[in-house]
């Protein structure tokens, strides 16, 4: 049986308010419901860092309050 993935939050950018970090739980802020969130963050790659204020895109969510992020690609940072 596969378990149903819960894509509502993928592809959402989010800024990191706790470190990011290989071994640590992080913290990313992300619009959710009409509102912002804090979530539980790790990184996707399970090798980067991301430091405090850095926006970060969410590549999986994992319900309740877990996501896993990447880098922001160029494409979506602001000039």
């Amino acid at each position: 049986m596969h378990r149903e993935v819960n894509r509502s939050l993928t592809g959402k950018i989010g800024r990191v308010t706790g470190t990011i970090a290989p071994g640590t739980i992080g913290e990313v802020m992300l619009p959710f419901h009409g509102g912002t969130s804090a979530f539980f963050a790790y990184p996707f790659d399970k090798a980067s860092i991301f430091p405090v204020g850095e926006k970060v895109l969410v590549i999986y969510f994992e319900p309740p309050q877990t996501v896993y992020v990447d880098e922001l690609p160029d494409v979506l940072r602001e000039s």
